[in-house]
This record gives C-alpha cells, sequence and structure tokens, in this order.
C-alpha cells in the first residue's frame, strides 16, 4: 500500500477511506460498486477464495463489460508487482510513514 496510498491521497481519495480498506466490507466509506470491485479483487488474489458466480453477478451489476477486463488487468498487475518486490527484496520507499500501521499487512 506504500506508493498506491500517496498516490490515492494525490488523486483526492481521503487518507481516512484509504486506512478502512481493511474494514472494506462493512465500513461506510465504501460504496456497492466499491464493494463489488473489492470483493472481486480479493478473491481474485487470495488463493483460498474464488470468483464465484454471485461474486461476478455483483460485479457486473456495477460495471460495465470493458470496465471489468480493465479492473481484472488492474489486479492482475498489481498482483504481479507485488510478486516482483518480493521476490527482488525492494523495500516499502516509505510514502506511508505516517499512515496506520496494519494496511501493509491487510495488504498482504
Amino acid at each position: 500500500m506504500d506508493i498506491r496510498h500517496a498516490v490515492g491521497v494525490r488523486v483526492g481519495i481521503p487518507s481516512a477511506k484509504l486506512t478502512a480498506l481493511s474494514s472494506w466490507e462493512t465500513s461506510p466509506a465504501f460504496s456497492d460498486r466499491e464493494r463489488a470491485a473489492l470483493e472481486f479483487a480479493t478473491a481474485v488474489v487470495r488463493d483460498d477464495l474464488d470468483v464465484t458466480d454471485a461474486c461476478f453477478e455483483r460485479l457486473r451489476q456495477h460495471f460495465s463489460e470493458p470496465e471489468v477486463l480493465e479492473l481484472t488487468f488492474i489486479v492482475g498487475y498489481q498482483t504481479f508487482a507485488s510478486k516482483l518486490a518480493k521476490a527482488f527484496k525492494l523495500a516499502p520507499q516509505g510514502f506511508t510513514a505516517s499512515s496506520s500501521p496494519g494496511i501493509a499487512e491487510a495488504a498482504v
């Protein structure tokens, strides 16, 4: 969440909303559209979850086919970047030193 947090704040996402990502399922900070995207992204990246038909249907209620494709690409790319950083032991760059702890752990 390091650079993504800094970029998110820079493009206008409130820091408190970014901090609430670890509780996206229950936080009032997220819309139904955002929850559908986060549910989908979580199911894609976690080995213990599947993208169910119900999950995909919720996603399609809020996103067009091109948007679903773009979201899928972004989730895949960010997963790739995370694995690449892990393989080369790239340390976080310190962009969120003042953000609350736990966010990086929740994103792993």
